[in-house]
């Protein structure tokens, strides 16, 4: 039986390569993700790193964590609160909900007018709204 897998030792080399291959990928294409989604980049500055990351992709990729690293992190960041804040927004104005404690007491007062409610109702509405 031929193979060039001799024993467990083999395994756990091959295996292990193969992890810092995935993760050696995992940062290339990381990279490239925040290089063209970076807006305040000029065409020709992406053009040169893109040609450093497609020509040597490994050593550009080291490059640019190093000289980029920082402001990727921000980018990041800045666009995930961008995103929570459309998301809340979106939720808002799907739910219909009102967003200051003057309207939430007044719908409940005005249930409380209406006879749909009764005082202590009110008052564990009101304070729900003033929390």
């Amino acid at each position: 039986m031929d193979s060039n897998i001799n024993g467990f030792g083999d395994v756990l080399l091959w295996s292990f390569w193969f992890f810092i291959w995935i993760a050696a990928l995992m940062v290339w294409f990381r990279c490239l993700f925040d290089l063209f989604g970076d807006h305040t980049l000029s065409g020709w500055g992406k053009a040169g790193w893109a040609l450093l990351l497609i020509l040597v992709p490994w050593l550009g990729a080291l490059i640019y964590l190093i000289a980029r690293g920082r402001s990727m992190n921000e980018r990041q960041l800045s666009r995930a609160k961008e995103m929570q804040a459309a998301q809340e927004q979106y939720i808002q104005q799907v739910a219909g909900t009102s967003t200051t404690p003057a309207d939430q007491i007044a719908n409940a007062k005005a249930l409380l007018d209406s006879g749909t409610i009764d005082q202590s109702e009110f008052d564990t509405l009101k304070a729900k709204a003033l929390a």
